[in-house]
């Protein structure tokens, strides 16, 4: 894949049919994959309980409800940040369509367009997300990008849509 000159987000694939095809890719920034957050919070486990049957032994046996406790609120609050850690936006502009995949939590959602009737607006609010549209159906995109650049990206994807 290599970068379009002009453009700071985008990069050029091979599409369908050899055709060259340019895609914006746009991910959540996490720090740690899936994978690293199980083994940090297996770590925790051990260290939380390690200290609570130490507790448990000198006769604190309060502490071991209240570690299971805490090891609990901890696991479902990683739970939450690990199934958004994927989450991101794939937009790629290929013969004559524009096709925008969002991922959610695992789940994808899928829209397609002509490339040569799709509008790039905003969506009204401060730090607008880009809004792409085409006969009544639109999609909004831009939630990975820093509201500062998303001008940047709308332009880009307009930049694209007419050289297309």
């Amino acid at each position: 894949m290599q970068q379009p000159s002009g453009f700071r987000f985008a990069t050029v694939s091979e599409g369908l049919h050899g055709q060259p095809a340019v895609q914006w890719v746009l991910k959540r920034n996490c720090c740690l994959s899936p994978a690293q957050l199980l083994r940090f919070y297996a770590s925790l486990c051990v260290v939380s309980l390690g200290i609570a049957v130490f507790f448990w032994f000198m006769g604190a046996t309060m502490v071991m409800p209240f570690a299971w406790l805490e090891l609990a609120a901890v696991g479902a609050a990683l739970l939450v940040y690990a199934r958004h850690a994927g989450d991101g936006e794939k937009i790629v502009l290929g013969n004559g369509r524009l096709v925008v995949e969002l991922e959610t939590a695992g789940r994808t959602r899928r829209a397609e367009f002509n490339s040569q009737w799709v509008q790039v607006g905003s969506v009204p609010g401060d730090g607008a997300l880009i809004r792409l549209f085409e006969q009544g159906r639109s999609v909004v995109v831009g939630r990975y990008v820093r509201p500062e650049l998303r001008p940047a990206l709308a332009r880009e994807i307009r930049l694209a849509l007419r050289a297309g």
